[in-house]
């Protein structure tokens, strides 16, 4: 057990989120969770019986789309983790017209939030390996290496990527990913880009991830359809496990720098 330093998880009831929560409560570190509906048992109960939750586990609620209730949840954190994400449109909302602008303004929430804190020391944000491209902006040419001033064109279309969610999904993530990596040098920023997350799940439900890699043994055609955009795109994979042990060390304090873009992958 380390300390019981307080450490913000956004999305916190997600496959990705609930592994960052369940790592940080085992170090000893007091976790301020963030999910829609603290009061949906069916959805958060099982954050309540990981280790020493009772003791340091804090629920509030907060949702994308009205980013300045992030604000509450940061107010006293050393680290933060940005995992949420929208990923379909709520139809009902009257500030934006779609996940791209509630995904950026999500991102200039948080991070702002972050600065006023005055105690973040660091953001770990979770992005995507399919908001970077070797391709240019018209489609056609290729650079010559792949670094972090590679972006995947906003009009890049590919084999079977007819649907709406994908192309959404990764424009809203390569445009927030960009909005946040402005802010590097008011505060540290850590962007992890992961590919297709497999693996264990400790929620009730199986996360859409997981029914992309199976989708061509259960039959689910829509999501087979994802999974040959995402092997198009040759989207690499990483395991959940994986991923969220490297994401915590992320915020070591022993790391005295780590801001940038970094890939995680499974070889």
């Amino acid at each position: 057990m380390e300390d019981t330093t307080r450490v913000c998880v956004t999305g916190g009831s997600g496959y990705i989120g609930s592994w960052i929560v369940k790592r940080l409560l085992e170090r000893g570190y007091t976790v301020h969770a963030t999910v829609r509906n603290s009061g949906d048992e069916s959805k958060v109960g099982f954050l309540k019986g990981f280790p020493n939750a009772q003791r340091g586990l804090v629920l509030f609620e907060a949702d994308l789309y009205n980013p300045l209730e992030f604000e509450k949840a940061i107010r006293g954190c050393r680290y933060v983790f940005h995992v949420a994400t929208p990923l379909r449109h709520d139809p009902n909302s009257s500030k934006f017209r779609d996940t791209t602008e509630a995904a950026v303004a999500g991102v200039k929430s948080i991070v702002e939030s972050c600065i006023r804190s005055g105690t973040v020391r660091r953001l770990i944000y979770t992005a995507t390996v399919m908001a970077a491209s070797p391709r240019k902006d018209d489609t056609e040419c290729f650079a010559e290496a792949m670094d972090e001033s590679c972006w995947t064109p906003l009009n890049l279309s590919a084999p079977y990527s007819n649907e709406q969610f994908t192309e959404e999904y990764v424009k809203s993530k390569t445009q927030s990913e960009r909005e946040l990596l402005r802010y590097n040098g008011a505060i540290e920023v850590v962007s992890i880009a992961l590919g297709l997350v497999g693996g264990s799940t400790i929620r009730s439900s199986l996360p859409d991830s997981l029914r992309v890699l199976i989708a061509q043994a259960t039959n689910d055609r829509a999501r087979y359809r994802m999974l040959r955009i995402l092997e198009e795109a040759k989207c690499p994979w990483c395991t959940l496990k994986t991923r969220a042990r490297h994401t915590c060390s992320a915020y070591r304090r022993s790391i005295p720098s780590a801001a940038g873009s970094y890939a995680l992958v499974t070889m």
